[in-house]
């Protein structure tokens, strides 16, 4: 059976108080566990509704309490989360697995990209409106080419066997004199006239 009362003393340090019944008679002791769990404290004067029951060690109290004048809430817990490091690691993760995501992609388009087939044109000849791209060889180099001709001495037209040869020496060695006029081509009653 339903009793009504008010909630006449509250201790919300030690989370118990004592609810005087409406219709009279002795202050019925209510814990804090009686309350619905909608997120507010209970306040001293608050109408309240509520059933008797006995204790193991024979005392009443209040239980399946109901609060009247208050309308009931759609969540049962309170609009702040009680446990805002939860939803900040969540976002966290969620962060670093974005990034961890990102790199990857990333990783894969610089890989993609470094090792396309040599050759191949990225864009489809129907997109550029232009013939088919063929492969272009390149030639293979296996060492460095060695010059033909090195620095030996000789500095004059007349010790030279070509034009060639010539210009070589004109570009590589000091101390030649192969160029009278300076216009940079050696050897022009010789061999490069």
């Amino acid at each position: 059976m339903r009793i009504d009362g008010i909630l006449a003393r509250w201790n919300d340090q030690r989370g118990f108080g004592f609810i005087a019944p409406t219709n009279g008679g002795p202050d019925v002791f209510v814990h804090i566990s009686a309350f619905p769990l909608d997120g507010s404290r209970p306040v001293q004067g608050e109408r309240l509704s509520f059933e008797i029951i006995t204790g193991e060690d024979g005392t009443k109290r209040a239980h399946a309490l109901q609060r009247p004048d208050r309308p009931p809430r759609s969540h049962p817990h309170p609009a702040s989360p009680r446990h805002p490091e939860k939803r900040s690691r969540g976002f966290f993760s969620q962060l670093i697995l974005l990034i961890v995501f990102g790199l990857l992609a990333y990783a894969a388009y610089t890989y993609y990209t470094r090792h396309a087939t040599a050759g191949h044109s990225l864009v489809s000849p129907a997109e550029d409106n232009a013939a088919p791209v063929r492969p272009v060889s390149t030639p293979r180099i296996d060492a460095p080419a060695t010059p033909a001709y090195k620095c030996d001495g000789r500095i004059h037209c007349t010790q030279m066997t070509s034009c060639a040869e010539a210009t070589w020496f004109l570009r590589n060695c000091p101390g030649v004199k192969m160029d009278g006029n300076n216009d940079g081509v050696p050897c022009e009653r010789q061999w490069c006239g």
